[in-house]
């Protein structure tokens, strides 16, 4: 998010103060540069002096992190915080669907590489390319050097300067190159769809109770310090629970009679994604392998070469949550130094960050 008041209509979510309610509705056209984690949202009535009620935290978190339409309804501070405590729902519903696309990108044996290009694509239209935005904003505006105040108005500009750009590349191409090993080795739709969740469970804890706002406006100033600690803890353990009991329900080939790119049978990793095409099925990652080293079994895929436990899928998926944390902590913490708190644009980039870095540490542990 951008500070200022203008009133058009793509700035429309910076002009709402941090006490007060209003009524909002999604706006179906294009966003502009620099909106960083904002939703389209635009058009605004008088204040409604209806308190906002769980339902419409549950629709601010939809309308502003994804494409998703939602009814319109009252935001305030506490919407503010519902929404960024729900905000890993809203993560794992575009996880769900980016993991189909790329799921049946590779039943239609697209090459792992393609079929990563179009997930990632897919999670960045899903969310109009707006964390995306951020994080160039943010790189920009840590990057230039200058004070905090100089700072936000560089983040507040329009353009994008060549610390945005390159932050932008390499973390894409680190998503992309990640989740394609990933892929070639049979787990890419359950490390899509937990990348997805992380990063929005770095929201969760971006926004708890002692973290300030780098402006009096804005959507950093509506939901900064909104998140108490026993409600993010509890997303936070079930969020490492939906991943980890997924990999374990793939791992067992849960899925196969409906999926038929996993097989259920083991790699070593826990998961498999079988090529199904003319009488011919190959694990991905052993064919991969076997263009390089020759013909190897199941049990050379995969992390240590033969872990063989069905657990070990459920493990990293755990582990690469909290890597994801991490990193957007640490990032969230040198945000909140230099500019003195967060913004939507901040935001935006803990989203990104934490989700190329969940990806990461799956692909390393395929190595």
């Amino acid at each position: 998010m951008r500070g200022g008041t203008t009133s058009s209509p793509d700035r429309a979510w910076d002009s709402v103060p941090c006490g007060g309610a209003r009524r909002w509705t999604v706006w179906a056209g294009r966003p502009s540069r620099g909106s960083g984690l904002r939703s389209s949202i635009v058009s605004e009535t008088p204040p409604s002096e209806r308190p906002s009620t769980f339902a419409d935290g549950v629709r601010l978190a939809i309308g502003t992190l994804s494409v998703f339409p939602v009814r319109p309804g009252t935001v305030d501070r506490r919407a503010g915080g519902i929404a960024m405590t729900a905000a890993p729902f809203v993560g794992a519903l575009i996880g769900a669907v980016a993991g189909t696309v790329l799921t049946v990108a590779l039943w239609l044996e697209i090459t792992p590489l393609l079929a990563s290009v179009l997930a990632v694509a897919t999670v960045a239209l899903l969310t109009r390319g707006l964390h995306l935005d951020g994080l160039a904003d943010l790189a920009d505006g840590l990057g230039s050097g200058r004070p905090a105040e100089q700072a936000l108005d560089i983040m507040k500009r329009s353009d994008i300067g060549p610390f945005g750009v390159v932050t932008l590349v390499f973390t894409l191409l680190a998503q992309v190159a990640a989740l394609s090993e990933v892929s070639a080795a049979g787990a890419g739709p359950i490390a899509l769809f937990t990348a997805c969740v992380a990063g929005r469970l770095a929201l969760t804890w971006a926004c708890r109770a002692g973290v300030p706002s780098a402006r009096p406006g804005g959507l950093g100033a509506m939901v900064a310090g909104t998140v108490r600690r026993g409600p993010a803890l509890a997303v936070t353990a079930l969020m490492l629970a939906l991943p980890a009991a997924l990999t374990l329900l793939v791992s067992i080939g849960a899925f196969s009679p409906v999926l038929p790119a996993f097989s259920g049978a083991s790699d070593g990793f826990g998961l498999s994604a079988s090529y199904v095409s003319s009488g011919v099925s190959a694990t991905a990652g052993e064919a991969m392998l076997s263009e390089v080293h020759g013909p190897v079994g199941l049990a050379a895929v995969g992390p240590g070469h033969g872990r063989s436990s069905s657990l070990w899928g459920p493990c990293v998926a755990v582990l690469a949550v909290l890597a994801g944390l991490l990193a957007a902590w640490a990032l969230r913490r040198r945000a909140v130094r230099r500019l003195g708190g967060i913004t939507g644009d901040v935001l935006g980039a803990l989203v990104e960050i934490a989700t190329a870095t969940t990806l990461v540490v799956y692909a390393m542990t395929m190595g």
